[in-house]
């Protein structure tokens, strides 16, 4: 029987009745307890011209598998990101295939794991499906927006498990202070960028980098000769060349690409249940910072608009019900 749900459409952030349809072979039918938002919510929004269900983050309880799912089965708890392509994760139930699906951290509630899913990935494949880097990696890192989603799960898991220095950019006291306590070695101050690394470094060897075009001179100024550089945004017209003269790296990284091209990888299924593990063994810890009680309009609005005023510290995480 075709399960239908409640779901806030983000263009008008309003109540819709959503039908979900049947599971697919390696689908799970999910029922959602907690979303957080990213500023992937935020720019797929913009570009809506009707309505549309969004949501990325999710931590739920597994009601429904497809006939050909083998790694979970119904009752299971589990969190994960979607994909761009598939109706998204601010509703009640929700379709998502198996194999980008992890089991839920048990130390965390749903909010708390929620908060992880997307920003995990994203910082996973940067520093080691880009950078490369492993348990012998040295170095300095330099994490631009340390206390940003992405940028506190970047400083987490880069000290947790490589052996890097990493060098957090901030602005504000709140946001040096949540960098440090991810673990930040240093915090240098991204509107003076140069000057504020080199007050605690000569040099990186590595940047992560959420705002890249008006930054690119400062990364060719920073790195050392053969350094790396990988990001997740992309400003319109930038220029790399200033990278030339030192033979350096640009990656990209979006998390969406195995989902999208690989649909059978279940390297994010893997790489979320790791991490799971490292919370659960108390090494890694959630990011977020502010929950909204409730999915509704109006909290799913104000999560948003709080996102988009560009000082959000951590995550934002709503709970279902």
């Amino acid at each position: 029987m075709t399960t239908r749900t409640t779901a806030i459409d983000a263009h008008t952030f309003t109540e819709i009745e959503f039908e979900v349809g049947d599971p697919g072979p390696h689908d799970l039918l999910v029922e959602v307890r907690a979303v957080s938002v990213n500023p992937a919510d935020h720019k797929v929004r913009t570009g809506l011209e009707g309505p549309g269900v969004l949501g990325y983050d999710a931590a739920g309880v597994v009601r429904e598998v497809g006939a050909d799912v083998t790694a979970y089965a119904p009752g299971d708890e589990v969190y994960y990101a979607g994909t761009i392509d598939r109706p998204g994760s601010n509703a009640g139930f929700q379709l998502v295939d198996e194999h980008i699906v992890g089991r839920k951290p048990s130390t965390l509630g749903w909010a708390e794991a929620a908060a992880l899913p997307l920003t995990t990935i994203t910082a996973w494949e940067a520093l080691f499906d880009a950078l490369r880097l492993g348990p012998g990696s040295t170095g300095r890192l330099l994490v631009v927006s340390a206390a940003g989603g992405v940028g506190a799960m970047v400083t987490q898991l880069a000290k947790t498990l490589t052996g890097v220095e990493v060098i957090g950019t901030a602005s504000r006291e709140e946001s040096a202070a949540f960098a440090r306590s991810m673990g930040a070695d240093h915090i240098a101050d991204h509107t003076t960028l140069v000057e504020s690394v080199r007050k605690v470094a000569p040099d990186v060897q590595y940047v992560f980098s959420p705002v890249s075009g008006r930054n690119v001179e400062a990364y060719a100024e920073l790195l050392t000769p053969r350094g790396e550089i990988v990001a997740i945004d992309e400003p319109p017209g930038m220029d790399l060349l200033p990278l030339k003269s030192k033979s350096l790296t640009w990656h990209w990284e979006l998390m969406f690409t195995r989902p999208l091209y690989q649909p059978t990888d279940a390297t994010q299924r893997e790489l979320l249940n790791r991490v799971a593990d490292l919370v659960d063994e108390g090494r890694i810890r959630t990011t977020l910072t502010q929950t909204y009680e409730g999915l509704t309009g109006a909290n799913l609005e104000a999560a948003h608009r709080q996102l988009e005023s560009g000082r959000t510290i951590g995550k934002v995480a709503l709970t279902v019900r």
